[in-house]
């Protein structure tokens, strides 16, 4: 039996998985054992109330247009909830249309203008909106290797996604493009990070490739729900890939 045992919210999971980013649960779970660390995962999705003082973790994975209009319009119902788990430093992972709606707004792939959560303060727009230029490019896609500026980390992923985001003031990228496109195509930026909140468009999943991320997230948990003991076991620890 694992030592410690943590709790992962799984925002929308039976809507948001269209790049199979229920593999970034499999991961936490994954890399949990090496950690001596259990983990455990509810949805959370439509009509559900989220009690943000029974998780430790928070994964909200992307989907298609559709899903997420019909995730703006119940997610407002947990924003205070959310907004708690956030700025409380509690570890959040959202990717591409979970990064999108834990922002101030996005626009979709038909010009309409659809509104965040605000909790984060980033928007996205269409890059149909921006063609010239993007040289009539509509979408990011390929492979992407970014730096985190932080601490020196590489992050190797995939992206896919029609949306351009930028940062607000109080956001720093999760990595600097070294290849591929990123959050606009224009800054170098990709992805967000607020206190513990880590936002990217890294398909794949992010963190079955990038497993020092997963151990970044899990030790912040573990230090977040006991605080008293001793992590340097696991701090030190050089977890392995998944595959």
């Amino acid at each position: 039996m694992a030592k410690y045992n943590l709790k992962v919210a799984h925002f929308y999971g039976d809507l948001m998985n269209t790049y199979g980013d229920i593999g970034n649960i499999i991961a936490l779970k994954y890399y949990g054992k090496q950690m001596d660390t259990d983990i455990t995962s509810d949805i959370v999705s439509i009509g559900d109330d989220f009690d943000d003082q029974q998780y430790d973790l928070a994964v909200f994975g992307g989907g298609q247009d559709y899903e997420q209009m019909v995730i703006s319009k119940d997610i407002p119902h947990k924003k205070e909830a959310i907004a708690r788990f956030i700025n409380g430093g509690k570890p959040f992972l959202a990717i591409c249309g979970g990064f999108q709606l834990l922002g101030q707004y996005y626009v979709d792939a038909n010009g309409e203008k659809i509104p965040g959560i605000g909790v984060l303060s980033h928007y996205t727009v269409t890059q149909s909106s921006h063609r010239s230029a993007m040289q009539n490019q509509t979408r990011f896609i390929g492979d992407i290797v970014i730096k985190n500026p932080q601490n020196g980390d590489l992050y190797h992923g995939f992206e896919n996604h029609n949306g351009r985001t930028f940062l607000g003031d109080d956001e720093q990228p999760l990595g600097i493009v070294q290849e591929g496109h990123g959050n606009n195509g224009e800054d170098k930026t990709e992805g967000a990070i607020y206190k513990h909140t880590y936002c990217s468009y890294f398909h794949g999943p992010i963190l079955t490739r990038n497993g020092n991320l997963a151990k970044q997230m899990l030790l912040e948990a573990l230090h977040n729900k006991y605080p008293n003991e001793d992590f340097s076991k696991q701090e030190s620890l050089i977890i392995k890939p998944t595959f």
